[in-house]
């Protein structure tokens, strides 16, 4: 089991946060970065911590987190953002720093979470006031979204569904059915966990 992080609980918040993301840089342990990582997500789900993650750079971080070989900080990262991306400014900083094609990426994982995360971060950048980003309804995604809705699992399928229903026109979901160049058949649907048995 990893060992809690070595933050002084006395600290201010920005100094707590400061102090996680420094850990987090420095730490050669993997399981340590994991836990940092999902700690940093779960403080991104709180709006008043906002201000404090941007000066610390933490989108950053989550963005360049999205390209490890490590699923488990891929999952955090991408939750992170998800958690954060609500923000028009965050929104915004993901947008103009090349966040797009990470977490579109993010769409072939293995890991149900990570996918179920970058649907929901999609949605969000898609949303109105974000200004025309025509890469997240690009027809590849749009495809990926079509075979999401036919998932068995319930939560990914009507994630998938109201994507393509409310971001994306007629006329692409159209297209996208009829469309001979595949490409995102390669794109494997997420594995579901297995029911623990008692």
């Amino acid at each position: 089991m990893a060992q809690k992080p070595k933050v002084d609980p006395h600290v201010g918040r920005l100094g707590y946060l400061q102090a996680l993301v420094t850990e987090f840089q420095e730490t050669e342990s993997q399981d340590a970065k994991e836990q940092v990582l999902a700690n940093l997500a779960n403080f991104a789900y709180d709006p008043s911590n906002y201000p404090y993650l941007r000066q610390l750079q933490v989108l950053d971080l989550f963005l360049d987190s999205l390209s490890e070989e490590n699923e488990t900080l891929v999952e955090f990262a991408i939750g992170g953002l998800c958690n954060l991306c609500p923000d028009r400014a965050n929104k915004e900083h993901i947008l103009q720093t090349g966040g797009i094609p990470l977490i579109i990426n993010c769409l072939s994982s293995p890991n149900e979470e990570t996918v179920l995360s970058a649907v929901t971060t999609i949605m969000y950048l898609s949303s109105p006031g974000s200004g025309s980003h025509p890469e997240l309804t690009a027809m590849p995604v749009v495809q990926c979204m079509l075979r999401f809705s036919l998932s068995a699992n319930t939560r990914l399928r009507n994630l998938a569904q109201i994507f393509l229903e409310d971001f994306c026109s007629p006329s692409q979901v159209a297209e996208a059915r009829t469309w001979r160049a595949h490409s995102a058949l390669g794109i494997p649907l997420p594995r579901t966990e297995a029911p623990q048995q008692p």
